[in-house]
């Protein structure tokens, strides 16, 4: 009996002074894997900190995270939320599935792209932008607004992601937003009557393009330039320089309530809100575009100010992302 008590107290000896478990952050996170991975690596080898991620499939980009966030909120098991869009981060705010955070690193984040309270941040902003063919069309024959799509000479020539996932569910939020319900609906009616070919993602809209399958389609900045930067025959427009403007597009970033390690999640806010990670997106095949002056970048990713950017709220894009999503749903029932 005096042995086995000895072999315990020994047990509990060892365990006192047994290595301590390493500390542990879990991400979620929308932004391609390709593009995120690279950073949060980066992140536990300067920290030693172990970083968890979940990645979201590119068809239901961003909703499947969002749900999975609502579904766990009585017991979370996600620190951090890194979404590649915005609206939907505002709809996890209003559900309470947020804690408030804010950050050192965001004090040079202009103000328009942070919540007064700190709920989320945003940075390393994407354009929504057309992707055409240059094998099959030439410059005279490039639309100049969205609202051109609609015309004869593009029935059946255009792409568009399915509208109720990822930034094509934001730019139509934005669309509701900005044109209000009525022209909205009668712009996406007339977009359907036109034929516009729906497809899984902006990676598939943008792919249909670079094999000539279709000549125009829209897609994201990132996804845009990806087939740039590969020497592939497409180039990409910022569509409405004369009047609606382009809809811009920041990553935001977000503490998860009740966050099983929140210290650790707020560190790796701090990272991902640094100049220095604004600056590699920038730098990567993603093209994300700084939205602070003065962050290094190379000379093809414009300055945020250099964009005709839509004049539209992300608090409005947020409330009308339900309204979007149901009136997209009837419309184009797959």
């Amino acid at each position: 009996m005096m042995r086995l008590f000895s072999a315990l107290l020994c047990l509990v000896a060892l365990g006192a002074w047994a290595e301590p478990t390493p500390q542990q952050v879990v991400v979620y996170t929308s932004l391609d894997q390709v593009f995120s991975e690279p950073i949060l690596r980066e992140f536990e080898e300067q920290t030693g900190i172990a970083v968890k991620a979940v990645y979201d499939v590119e068809a239901s980009k961003t909703t499947g995270l969002v749900n999975r966030l609502i579904a766990e909120q009585g017991r979370p098991r996600a620190d951090v939320f890194w979404n590649s869009e915005v609206g939907r981060t505002l709809l996890l705010k209003d559900k309470g599935v947020l804690a408030p955070y804010r950050s050192p690193s965001a004090a040079d984040i202009p103000e328009q792209f942070k919540d007064p309270d700190g709920w989320w941040t945003g940075f390393a902003a994407r354009a929504r932008v057309l992707i055409y063919n240059k094998t099959l069309l030439g410059d005279a024959d490039l639309p100049k607004s969205i609202f051109d799509l609609t015309e004869p000479a593009w029935k059946g020539r255009v792409a568009l992601a399915y509208p109720l996932f990822g930034t094509t569910a934001t730019h139509v939020a934005a669309w509701y937003a900005v044109l209000e319900a009525e022209r909205t609906e009668e712009y996406l009616r007339a977009l359907k009557a036109n034929e516009i070919v729906i497809v899984d993602g902006n990676a598939t809209s943008r792919d249909v393009v670079v094999q000539g399958e279709l000549p125009l389609g829209f897609t994201d900045t990132d996804d845009a330039n990806v087939a740039i930067q590969a020497g592939e025959p497409v180039g990409m427009i910022f569509p409405d320089k004369d009047g609606l403007g382009t809809l811009m597009i920041p990553n935001t970033v977000a503490l998860i309530a009740g966050a099983p390690h929140p210290d650790a999640g707020r560190r790796l806010i701090d990272y991902l809100l640094s100049r220095e990670v604004e600056s590699r997106l920038a730098f990567s095949e993603s093209m994300q575009i700084p939205v602070r002056p003065g962050v290094a970048k190379p000379d093809h990713v414009p300055d945020y100010n250099e964009v005709r950017a839509m004049d539209v709220s992300y608090r409005a894009i947020a409330d009308n992302m339900e309204r979007g999503a149901r009136f997209c749903r009837a419309l184009f029932t797959r």
